[in-house]
């Protein structure tokens, strides 16, 4: 490109007009086999993905900047795009260039956009986790009436709930969704809410949110005269679900993807987690991020993607339905105890495809033969599945679940006829087509295969003809077929006779090509037949593409019916490798668990090699608990265990104990460990107290609670007085199951005092001066933290220890009665007395004496050995030796 001051060339001027359309997103520019970038779009690309920055040509007098990405690998290229971020504005060639040469030599390729990339619209499976839903929401507030819908293009499922703004911030806790819409007025003021999470946060024009012309939008696109077909949806749910449907217009540009019809969520309907709550208990991603060491980590025993998806939105949204939790557990407990029945399950779920997924790349036109041959293959394991289950007395939601495997017999019979073993990736490098299926296709393949052979004949009669045996016919896009032989031998078929038969083309360095008046004609027959073969090719895809999504909804039947068989499987697949009990769950406010244990610490022990102590917890007749005992001695997760026990009674799950019996827990707390957050100005104490207010002002009398440490990050008096009133407030407003640990023993008083408040606390033992954690809880209380001992086993310096002991010895011995004061313990305690163990000098023993003597490199062998006899003499005698 030469681009002159105050010039635009015809290309640059169709750049720029694009770009002006989709300003805020970066533009892929389709030129060949390369997505170009510029200007701006390039400094900050190459940035991003770390690629080289060039000039090409200049406009207005300055260069313009450029770098590129080729198109076969810009899947990986758009994933740290978006991660990063940005959008992505994807034009492509609506032409072939021959197609622009016919209107002028300098006419340009008509290209145009035909599609956004944002977080939440992404669709190939190289961009997304196949064990995770990429959620795009929705949230929609007309007036105070509010609702939170949300999407996952990639499987078609969409779901809304009445949502108001105080529940804006728990909801998207629970669904991560990575791309948020909002109305363009409101961004700013669902900031606070939404600057905590990961999600890109994009602002729609009020339009997308009308409610009249959004109707019309879902009833036309689900083909329905009303929505009523599908419930009773509030205006702001069905403005949140248009402006979803409107985004994805926008996006796809026009190419909607297949939207199953929507599902309607009830509030109350689901146990309540908020995030802080999440977090805590690492539900489904671990402190550090990652879901290595969370709950759903440990007990994914999934072999399918969708079993895995299902899994993990369970996981984040347990049940408070009994009926439904029952239903759950009865699959689970039923393969629990038929270990043949599982296993041979599970076996056939692995050769389960992402069926949804397939579907969606299918109907939204990227995707390609293999995933036909993925949805073939799955059909073939569900057919499989239905026979083994066939004259089996299965649990009602088991045989719910197998009875909808049927019926798609003549898809899958289609599928395996059309199509070859193991298909290409894309439809347009075609071969995908099975031999037999088509007639007309297998004679076009067999006048290309024929023409090959063609081909090889005349350069065994040419190479006779001219004598020359390195003479080669060969093939490429510019010239077509053409004869290629060495300088050295042209010059023979440069002369009569061989010239008048053999035309010259082309010569190179070292070669010299020609052609014939019979190769130009046997090109023409052998293109005309490939051409033919993969336009025939095409066809055939685009009928079973027909096919399939005419099929679409018996198909996402399928599919969740595979998921909720893997998703049962997996949990007795656990259960019984685990040793875990079958829950009791009624309507009472019972919490009795016997032996519990932490379902991630005791995974990662059992690989150690070690064990974990289980331990009671019952809140029935005194439905709060305060414990107290040292750190170390395993309070967090005594804590913690019982709350997640919870979290997996609530999905159908078995749980780690002897045995339980847990009464619905309609909301779940936890206020475990330390943490600041320093973006909004809260300091450690500050997020404590926030945490803190909120279940107080939110936990009802259905609620499970855990707190630890309350009031630890302020002065000791009001620390104590914050702790008091806010297990008295537990225990007389909220009224609600929970634990509660602390440091402060004086509220253990508190105990005797208050009904329904037990004690209890974490063992210990004192074995010559160390502290054995025995990680046992007993009724009772501590007499003490423990915390100069921990100090110690952490690494501090011995001369602060020993500094630790007598400044707690002394307040100790102020505290039982001699009335000695901390301000007063700093006269008696001289200052940087903690220094003085340091700063004296520690008298050398016999042995370091005469080891300072010694040179080293001076002892014969014989000499060494004496003198460690003669050491050891040194050494100072135990008693009785």
């Amino acid at each position: 490109m030469n681009m002159q001051a105050g010039t635009v060339t015809p290309m640059m001027a169709q750049y720029l007009e694009i770009k002006a359309a989709h300003a805020d997103a970066l533009l892929f520019y389709r030129m060949g086999d390369f997505y170009e970038m510029f200007f701006d779009d390039a400094v900050a690309a190459a940035e991003a993905l770390d690629i080289a920055l060039t000039k090409r040509g200049k406009h207005m007098g300055e260069d313009i900047a450029m770098c590129g990405v080729p198109v076969h690998a810009a899947e990986s290229y758009l994933l740290t795009l978006i991660r990063k971020g940005f959008r992505v504005a994807i034009a492509e060639q609506l032409e072939d260039p021959a197609e622009a040469k016919k209107r002028g030599s300098k006419s340009v390729v008509k290209r145009d956009v035909v599609r956004l990339v944002t977080p939440g619209t992404l669709t190939e499976e190289s961009l997304l986790d196949a064990r995770r839903h990429n959620f795009l929401a929705a949230f929609a507030d007309l007036r105070g009436d509010c609702a939170l819908a949300w999407v996952d293009i990639s499987t078609g499922a969409i779901s809304v709930l009445g949502c108001d703004r105080l529940a804006l911030g728990p909801e998207l806790a629970r669904l991560t969704p990575r791309e948020l819409l909002v109305e363009e007025s409101a961004e700013n003021e669902l900031s606070e809410i939404t600057s905590g999470f990961d999600l890109a946060v994009t602002p729609i024009h009020r339009g997308a949110f009308d409610v009249a012309g959004g109707t019309r939008r879902l009833t036309d696109l689900w083909q329905v005269a009303s929505l009523d077909a599908f419930g009773a949806f509030s205006r702001a749910e069905i403005a949140a679900m248009a402006a979803l449907v409107e985004y994805l217009d926008l996006t796809q540009k026009g190419r909607l993807p297949l939207l199953r019809p929507p599902s309607q969520e009830a509030r109350m309907s689901a146990m309540r987690i908020d995030a802080a709550t999440r977090r805590s208990l690492e539900l489904t991603h671990a402190m550090h991020g990652g879901r290595e060491g969370s709950l759903l980590h440990a007990i994914d025993r999934t072999v399918t993607a969708g079993g895995a998806r299902l899994l993990e939105r369970r996981v984040a949204s347990p049940s408070c339905k009994l009926d439904t939790i029952r239903d759950r557990q009865a699959a689970v407990a039923h393969l629990v105890e038929d270990d043949g029945l599982r296993g041979d399950l599970r076996g056939l779920l692995r050769g389960a495809h992402d069926l949804d997924r397939a579907l969606s790349r299918l109907a939204l036109e990227r995707g390609g033969p293999r995933d036909m041959a993925a949805i073939r293959a799955t059909l073939d394991v569900a057919s499989r599945i239905a026979a083994l289950a066939e004259g089996r007395v299965l649990p009602q939601p088991l045989a719910e679940a197998i009875g909808q495997l049927d019926g798609q017999e003549s898809l899958h019979d289609m599928l395996d006829a059309a199509l070859v073993a193991e298909p290409p990736l894309l439809a347009r490098d075609g071969g995908f087509v099975a031999a037999g299926y088509d007639a007309e296709l297998d004679e076009a393949r067999r006048l290309r295969d024929e023409g090959r052979g063609v081909i090889a004949r005349m350069q065994a009669d040419y190479a006779a003809e001219t004598g020359i045996q390195s003479l080669k016919i060969k093939h490429n896009n510019v010239l077509g077929y053409f004869i290629e032989t060495t300088a050295t031998h042209a010059a023979k078929m440069l002369a009569p006779p061989l010239s008048e038969r053999f035309i010259h083309r082309q010569t190179t360095a070292n070669q010299v090509r020609f052609t014939t008046v019979e190769l130009n004609e046997i090109e023409t027959r052998i293109l005309n037949a490939g051409g033919q073969a993969l336009e025939l090719e095409k066809r055939v895809y685009s009928r079973l593409r027909e096919t399939i999504l005419a099929a679409s909804g018996p198909l996402g039947q399928l599919a969740r019916a595979l998921s909720e068989i893997d998703f049962a499987a997996g949990l007795a697949d656990l259960a019984r490798g685990a040793d875990w009990c079958r829950p009791r769950l009624d309507d009472s406010r019972a919490f009795h668990v016997e032996s519990g244990r932490h379902p991630v610490v005791e995974q990662a022990l059992r690989k150690a090699g070690e064990s974990f102590v289980g331990n009671d917890c019952d809140l029935g007749d005194a439905p709060l608990w305060l414990l107290t005992g040292p750190n170390m001695a395993g309070k967090s997760t005594f804590l913690r265990q019982n709350a997640l026990i919870a979290v997996l009674a609530q999905i159908g799950s078995f749980v780690p104990a002897a045995s339980a019996h847990i009464g619905i827990v309609s909301q779940v707390f936890s206020r475990v460990g330390a943490s600041d957050d320093l973006a909004r100005g809260r300091s450690t104490f500050m997020v404590e107290m926030v945490e803190t207010a909120a279940i107080l002002n939110q936990a009802d009398d259905r609620a499970l609670v855990i707190l630890d440490e309350i009031g630890r990050g302020t002065a000791t008096y009001d620390g104590l007085s914050i702790a008091w009133a806010v297990l008295e407030h537990l225990q007389g407003i909220n009224r609600c199951r929970g634990i509660f640990a602390t440091h402060y023993h004086e509220m253990t008083q508190l105990a005797e005092r208050l009904e329904g408040v037990a004690t209890g606390t974490m063992a210990v033992r004192e074995w010559r001066g160390e502290v054995i954690f025995l990680h046992e809880v007993r009724h009772g209380t501590a007499d003490r933290s423990y915390g100069v001992q921990v100090a110690r086993l952490a690494g501090l310096p011995a001369s602060v220890v020993e500094r630790a002991r007598v400044v707690l010895a002394a307040l100790d011995s102020g505290e039982a009665g001699s009335g000695a004061k901390p301000k007063a313990l700093i006269d008696d305690l001289p200052l940087f007395a903690a220094a003085a163990p340091a700063a004296a000098a520690t008298p050398s023993s016999a042995v370091e004496e005469r080891l300072r003597t010694l040179r080293p490199d001076d002892l014969s062998p014989r000499e060494a050995l004496d003198l460690v006899y003669e050491l050891r003499g040194l050494l100072p005698q135990e008693p009785g030796h």
